[in-house]
């Protein structure tokens, strides 16, 4: 039975990806720096997952973990005004230690690359970003896919879902349970797409234990696309009261970036709220079968759940 590596284990995915592993009795390494965290997921997770504390730019904690390992998994991502360098210098300390230890690379990434497109957009379409970060995330696969690494690299739209705390949903999530009017980013009767991480983890790791699907890009898209005013509706029948979405518009992004660097990094990004990128998976579903789908109404039920008990 092989044995996994999830970087970043602590966020949305990574704490789906390890979930995920070890319900198909994979032991499976939980890698992230805050020790806190792992102890409280750990709970959830099993006894099959080996929570380490450690940092992934530490030779010597990476190393130790990648040499022990099948599969290595990274899900790691930073806020946006951390992306320059650092994302880059994440990676190159990976694939260092994948080479070193002849470990194939899994990695989660996001629509920022194909740039706006008319959709849906398959593994083939030219990618053509026109900003600074679908720049930044096509330098990243090219930097896997120019190694001597095995990859497989994975192309999800928005996250939502539990422990996904740093997604525009969970934003939206939490101000529904409190009030009865709660801020969504982009137009709210605009059709977008959104997948629920445990449907994610589901289609990436059956990707990963077959050999015949990496040095490949894969789409995995969700379950169809939903509008913020679906997604209202669908909460104010579970909390049982009334909700309202206010658009929250590129002018307003931009007011709160003068006061916010994560904010500021937003705006170059809003026009996914505008042109939304669709995935098409036909790839997928014609080599391994159909994808994972958790309907919206299921999907953003138990991600309101989770939070209510928070």
């Amino acid at each position: 039975m092989k044995k996994a590596l999830v970087l970043g284990a602590t966020g949305g995915m990574g704490f789906a990806l390890v979930e995920e592993l070890v319900s198909r009795g994979i032991e499976t390494i939980a890698f992230a720096r805050s020790s806190e965290k792992l102890a409280l997921y750990k709970q959830d997770w099993g006894p099959l997952a080996k929570p380490m504390v450690g940092d992934v730019l530490n030779e010597q904690h990476l190393g130790e973990a990648v040499k022990q390992v099948d599969l290595v998994f990274h899900s790691i991502n930073l806020p946006y005004e951390n992306w320059n360098p650092r994302l880059f210098q994440i990676l190159e300390a990976i694939l260092t230690q994948c080479t070193k230890h002849n470990k194939p690379l899994i990695y989660v990434d996001n629509i920022y690359s194909y740039g706006r497109q008319s959709s849906p957009v398959s593994e083939h379409t030219s990618r053509h970003p026109h900003t600074k970060k679908g720049n930044i995330r096509l330098q990243l696969q090219n930097q896997i896919q120019t190694s001597t690494v095995p990859y497989i690299i994975a192309y999800f739209p928005d996250f939502y879902g539990p422990k996904a705390e740093s997604t525009i949903l969970q934003y939206t999530f939490k101000q529904m349970l409190k009030k009865h009017s709660a801020g969504f980013v982009g137009d709210t009767t605009l059709q977008r797409e959104f997948i629920y991480t445990k449907d994610g983890a589901k289609a990436l790791v059956e990707l990963a234990l077959k050999d015949n699907c990496y040095n490949q890009d894969w789409n995995i898209s969700g379950a169809g696309t939903i509008s913020g005013e679906d997604i209202a509706k669908i909460a104010s029948h579970f909390l049982d009261k009334p909700l309202k979405v206010k658009p929250i518009g590129r002018r307003m992004i931009a007011a709160l970036g003068l006061f916010n660097p994560s904010m500021r990094e937003v705006t170059e990004m809003m026009y996914l709220n505008e042109t939304p990128v669709i995935l098409d998976s036909t790839k997928y579903e014609t080599f391994i079968g159909p994808l994972p789908k958790t309907p919206y109404h299921e999907g953003i039920v138990e991600n309101l759940k989770e939070l209510a008990k928070i």
